[in-house]
């Protein structure tokens, strides 16, 4: 597809997400013109030095929608603890207040009915936060499966009630967690589906597929001034476009992709730019740093007598293949008809819990934190690792700094550095898997261009667990694992003294062997922040607080790329918060905001 015109209003580079967000919200003014360009690819890391040199697979959605076309459904809502962080990072107007009725704003939470809500634990549901948005949010209708019902009420015999509503910021403890998908026609609901098709008819709105963008055209017209004028790409076809934008270039490209583009159009570090012939337009070394992401693992447990899974699919016998299938086109039901996740745990670190296992692990994680070298460190890292400090040196931290979910399949955790594995090779048997993720991880890593060919991948180094904090943090949220497994009435659940997925012993009941576990096992969670941050530029920032390229007029940054500090659990839902609120603010800079949400 070739473009029709040479210049629109906006031109907005990446059709994920965010950039479909942002374009269905600026054409609502007939007025407005917007052409967007659609973007996306599937990277792989370094060698991991903290992950035994093993490579990680970075898959990307490559279709319109971006990743929320593509990724598990799960719908985990942004915590107010991590958004009030990033306002206490230089960013006002970035709180929990702030942000929030732009969370309700793109998203409607469709309850269950009594039944399935007394099944789940869902006494937590306020009206006032389920939202009214586009992308539609629901749970799970399977009162017959007993495994949700388990996991909420095991966590309760442990002692952790669960506390709060994650719908309104907060929440602590084990509950259900609801998916991205429409209850009434059971179908994904993402971008694309709740933004793009209501918006593709507009006459204002052009979208072309299948384009890969070379740079973004900046003039400098009096040596001091750089000014973004428009957008270079390359279609299917092979023939290279230039078009203008008459207000502003809007990159929503992504946490690899964005920090690229910048570099390929002469914005980065000069030396790195230097390297590849590329001439500096604006000096800025925080370009591509700042690279932070969850990671995951866990353990597949071999389920009891009687217990079905979702490993009957994953065996891809045809005849139960064509039973779900059959279920799911003639009355939406079935396992094709909901989410795998529907699970979930915001957790503390659960010493007090997890010394059943190893003594003295309270102590030695105080005696770690406090030999940190803190003096050697920016005002951005410190400011970080106080903000983990006081969430692990609090008795009632309010924030998790950590998460547990269940998935009732296996799981295949060493098949390989791309996570397409993860469901191949599987055993035969019924599984259900126990899972963890570390939530604020200290490690920062980096992505940079590798060439100024804009077909060649970037260079990509998250440094999974350089910072030496994460492994043990992470390592004691992992072993909770072993204490779930084996609490009534979850371990009625599974089969006593049954088999392990993972090879070898794959217990994670001691310190160690939860770092062990974790080093040859790891995966990325494919929640890649913090490219460009939005941040004070002498802390290591890339846009100010109202998402503008420093030193650079008429550009601008709307994707995860500009987090300053990962959010609690997927950040799906915080991206889609961040496009609403940068709609408004980009309306409002241009005079077209008639109505700001309140």
């Amino acid at each position: 597809m070739e473009p029709t015109r040479k210049e629109y209003d906006f031109v907005i580079i990446g059709g994920g997400t965010a950039g479909l967000v942002v374009a269905a919200r600026l054409t609502e003014n007939p007025r407005s013109s917007v052409l967007g360009t659609d973007l996306d690819w599937d990277f792989i890391t370094v060698p991991q030095e903290n992950l035994n040199n093993r490579q990680i697979g970075q898959p990307q959605g490559r279709v319109l929608g971006g990743s929320s076309a593509v990724n598990a459904e799960v719908f985990v809502p942004p915590s107010k603890v991590g958004f009030d962080a990033w306002e206490a990072l230089g960013n006002p107007g970035w709180g929990w207040d702030d942000v929030a009725p732009y969370f309700r704003k793109f998203h409607t939470l469709v309850p269950p009915d009594e039944a399935v809500q007394q099944h789940l634990g869902l006494d937590w549901m306020d009206e006032s936060t389920r939202g009214t948005g586009p992308v539609k949010a629901s749970f799970s209708s399977a009162v017959e499966d007993p495994l949700g019902k388990a996991w909420v009420e095991t966590f309760k015999q442990l002692g952790i009630n669960f506390t709060g509503n994650p719908f309104g910021g907060g929440g602590i403890g084990g509950w259900s967690v609801p998916a991205a998908i429409d209850p009434v026609t059971k179908t994904r609901s993402y971008a694309a589906s709740a933004y793009y098709a209501p918006a593709s008819s507009r006459s204002n709105l052009e979208v072309i597929t299948h384009a890969t963008v070379s740079k973004i055209i900046l003039n400098n017209a009096n040596g001091i001034t750089t000014t973004a004028r428009g957008v270079s790409f390359k279609t299917q076809s092979g023939i290279e476009h230039e078009v203008k934008a008459s207000r502003e270039v809007i990159l929503a490209a992504g946490a690899f992709q964005s920090p690229k583009i910048l570099e390929l159009s002469g914005i980065g570090d000069e030396s790195l730019l230097n390297k590849f012939g590329i001439t500096t337009k604006v000096n800025n070394p925080n370009v591509g740093e700042n690279l932070q992401d969850h990671i995951m693992t866990g353990v597949s447990f071999e389920a009891a007598e009687g217990v079905m899974t979702g490993d009957i699919l994953l065996r891809q016998e045809p005849e139960l293949i064509q039973a779900a299938m059959q279920m799911y086109q003639e009355h939406k039901t079935g396992p094709l008809a909901s989410a795998a996740l529907v699970s979930y745990a915001f957790l503390p670190i659960m010493n007090q819990i997890l010394e059943k296992l190893e003594p003295q692990l309270q102590r030695s994680l105080d005696e770690l934190v406090e030999r940190l070298d803190v003096a050697s460190m920016s005002e951005y890292e410190r400011q970080n690792l106080g903000y983990i400090k006081s969430l692990l040196q609090s008795a009632n931290p309010g924030e998790s700094t950590g998460s547990l979910f269940m998935l009732p399949a296996q799981v295949n955790l060493h098949n390989g550095p791309k996570q397409a594995g993860m469901t191949k090779d599987v055993k035969p048997g019924n599984y259900v898997s126990i899972g963890a993720s570390l939530q604020y991880p200290l490690s920062r890593g980096n992505t940079h261009i590798s060439s100024s060919d804009p077909s060649a991948p970037p260079v990509i180094d998250p440094r999974y667990l350089s910072h030496p904090l994460d492994i043990e943090m992470y390592a004691r949220h992992l072993m909770l694992i072993e204490i779930i497994a084996k609490t009534p009435p979850f371990s009625n659940y599974l089969k006593p003294g049954g088999r392990r997925a993972q090879p070898g012993e794959a217990k994670v009941d001691t310190l160690e062997k939860a770092k062990a576990h974790i080093r040859e096992s790891v995966l990325t969670d494919n929640h890649l922040v913090g490219t460009c941050a939005m941040l004070p530029r002498e802390k290591g920032g890339v846009v100010d607080d109202r998402l503008r390229v420093y030193s650079v007029k008429g550009l601008r940054i709307v994707d995860s790329s500009i987090m300053p500090l990962i959010p609690r659990a997927n950040v799906q839902t915080s991206v889609y918060t961040v496009a609403e609120k940068a709609a408004d603010i980009i309306k409002e800079d241009h005079g077209l905001l008639s109505n700001k949400v309140a």
